[in-house]
C-alpha cells in the first residue's frame, strides 16, 4: 500500500546563509493499474504542444543509427499484470487503498515486469541496463503521511483515502512505510480524545486536525512530526507535545503547519515550531542535508543513493568541469557533484528550497557551488546569449517530464553531456526523442526500482552531444 552571478539572477551561496506519495489522496480508480498507466501516458501527451512518445518518429541510438519509436495500441505487461486480482495481496486494504498495484506479485516478478516495460519504452534509444533492485523492499518509505477523519460513531481514524474517493481507509501499519513513523501516527490518534481535539471534516469545514506527516532520518534517526491543522491554535499544545514525546522520546522536532484553505493540498504556507529546531538532518551518499517541512527529499533514501551515485558516474566528472544542476531542490545532486567538478551552479524556482540548499552547501563545506532562485531554462538561455558555457547539465524534472523550452535552453548552452534523472519512463521516452532531434545521442540508460510494489520506475540517462 502506498501511504517532489551568471545571468543577473538572485544568488545565494553557502557563505551567505547559515529532490510517487505515502498516505496521500489516491487518484487511482479501483481498476488500479490500467487507468493509472493510461493517465501517465496521457500526461506525456499533454505537456506543452509536443508530440507524444507514442507517435512514430526517427531517433538516433548509441551508435548514431536511426531507429523508430513504435506506436503501441496494446497495453503493456505491467498494465495487464498490475490490473490483476489482489486477492492474494498480503495487505488487508490493498484493494481499497490502490497504492501498491503490484503487491499481489513476488518482488522478482514485479522487477521483471518493470524491466520489460522500461525496455519496451526505451529500446529505440539503445540497450537498457539491468534494473537496480532493492535488497529489502519493505518499509522503505521514510516519509509517511496520514489523513485524519471520524468513523460513523464519531471515533477518530487515520489512514489513506480510498482509491478515487475522499473516504478514509483506516490504516495502522503499512508494509512499505517506516514502522516508527506508523507507530507515532497511531499514538497521536490515540491522544485526540483526551486532548479534545476534533478531526477536520472536509464537507462541513469543522474540526482541527487534518493530516499528520512523519519524516524519519535513515542514518541519523532524527524524527520530524508535522501536525497539519485548520487553525494556528492547538489547545494545550505544550502538554500535547510533552505527552507525545513521553511515548516517543526519539522525536526531534514537532511542527504545527497551518492549512486554513479548502484545498486538496496537504501543507499550508505557515509553519510554527512547537518543539526542537523545526527541521531534521539526514545523510545521503556521505553528505549531510537539512530537511525542513516543505523540503523535497526522496522518500526512499537507500535507492536514492543508488540513483544519484549512478548519475554522478554517468557524468564522468574529472574536476575541470562547469556543471549546472537544474531543478536542484535542496541541492542534493549538485552538492554530490561538487566533489568532482570545478564549479557547480544550482538553479531552482522555489526560494525555500534554495535557502535549504545554501545551508546544506555550507554544512558540507562545498565552496565551489552557487545557488540561484530562477527559472533554469531562462537562466541557461541568458548564459548562452552571453557566450557562457557549461560542460555538464544534470536535470531532474517532475513526473510530467521536461518542456521543449527547457530542452531548447539546454541545447543552446550546448553542454557536452546531459544527465537526465527521470521518475517517469513514459515522459522520459518523449523527452529523449526531442533531445535526439537536437543532436544528442543516448549513451547509457539505467533503471532504478525506487518504489517497490508500485508501477513506478526511476531512470538515469546519459546523453552526449553528437557533433563533438
Amino acid at each position: 500500500m502506498n501511504r517532489s552571478e551568471t545571468s543577473g539572477y538572485k544568488q545565494r551561496t553557502y557563505k551567505k546563509t547559515e529532490e510517487p506519495s505515502s498516505r496521500t489522496k489516491k487518484t487511482d480508480t479501483k481498476e488500479s493499474a490500467v487507468k493509472k498507466m493510461d493517465e501517465r501516458k496521457s500526461a506525456a501527451k499533454k505537456t506543452d504542444t509536443r508530440k507524444s512518445y507514442v507517435q512514430k518518429g526517427d531517433v538516433k541510438n548509441q551508435s548514431g543509427r536511426k531507429g523508430v519509436i513504435r506506436t503501441d495500441k496494446g497495453r503493456s505487461n505491467t498494465e495487464q499484470k498490475g490490473n490483476a486480482s489482489k486477492e492474494k495481496a498480503p495487505c488487508p486494504v490493498a484493494k481499497r487503498c490502490g497504492g501498491c498495484q503490484l503487491l499481489h506479485m513476488s518482488y522478482e516478478q514485479q522487477c521483471k515486469l518493470k524491466q520489460e516495460e522500461v525496455n519496451k519504452l526505451l529500446e529505440p534509444f539503445g540497450k537498457v541496463e539491468a534494473l537496480r533492485k532493492m535488497k529489502d523492499p519493505m518499509h522503505y518509505r521514510h516519509k509517511v503521511h496520514a489523513v485524519f477523519d471520524r468513523d460513523r460513531k464519531g471515533n477518530p481514524i487515520s489512514g489513506v483515502y480510498e482509491a478515487g474517493t475522499h473516504r478514509v481507509v483506516p490504516v495502522d501499519h503499512c508494509l512499505i512505510e517506516n514502522e516508527l513513523a506508523d507507530d507515532i501516527i497511531v499514538t497521536i490518534r490515540g491522544m485526540l480524545k483526551s486532548f479534545k481535539i476534533k478531526t477536520y471534516d472536509e464537507d462541513t469545514e469543522y474540526g482541527l486536525l487534518r493530516h499528520v506527516l512523519v519524516r524519519v532520518g535513515r542514518t541519523t534517526g532524527q524524527v520530524m512530526v508535522i501536525l497539519v491543522l485548520a487553525s494556528p491554535i492547538l489547545p494545550s499544545k505544550n502538554n500535547f507535545v510533552k505527552a507525545l514525546r513521553s511515548k516517543h522520546p526519539e522525536i526531534s522536532t514537532v511542527i504545527l503547519n497551518v492549512n486554513e484553505k479548502r484545498t486538496s493540498m496537504v501543507l499550508g504556507e505557515r509553519n510554527i515550531t512547537l518543539f526542537g529546531k523545526g527541521s531534521i538532518e539526514d545523510q545521503l551518499c556521505g553528505k549531510k542535508f537539512v530537511i525542513s517541512p516543505s523540503s523535497f527529499f526522496q522518500v526512499n533514501p537507500e535507492q536514492t543513493e543508488v540513483l544519484y551515485n549512478e548519475a554522478i558516474k554517468l557524468a564522468r566528472l574529472t574536476g575541470k568541469e562547469r556543471v549546472i544542476d537544474a531543478y536542484c531542490g535542496i541541492g542534493t545532486i549538485g552538492i554530490l557533484a561538487s566533489d568532482h567538478a570545478k564549479e557547480v551552479i544550482g538553479v531552482e524556482l522555489n526560494a525555500d528550497a534554495i535557502r535549504d540548499a545554501a545551508v546544506n552547501a555550507k554544512k558540507n563545506e562545498s565552496k565551489n557551488i552557487r545557488f540561484y532562485t530562477a527559472d533554469a531554462g531562462e537562466m541557461m538561455t541568458a548564459m548562452a546569449e552571453k557566450g557562457e558555457k557549461a560542460d555538464v547539465v544534470f536535470m531532474d524534472p517532475p513526473r510530467s517530464g521536461s518542456t521543449e523550452s527547457f530542452m531548447d535552453a539546454v541545447t543552446k548552452l550546448a553542454p557536452s553531456r546531459v544527465v537526465y534523472v527521470s521518475c517517469s519512463p513514459e515522459t522520459l521516452a518523449r523527452d529523449l526523442l526531442y533531445f535526439s532531434s537536437k543532436g544528442y545521442l543516448v549513451k547509457k540508460m539505467i533503471p532504478v526500482d525506487m518504489f517497490p510494489w508500485t508501477l513506478h520506475t526511476e531512470c538515469c540517462v546519459l546523453l552526449e552531444r553528437s557533433n563533438l
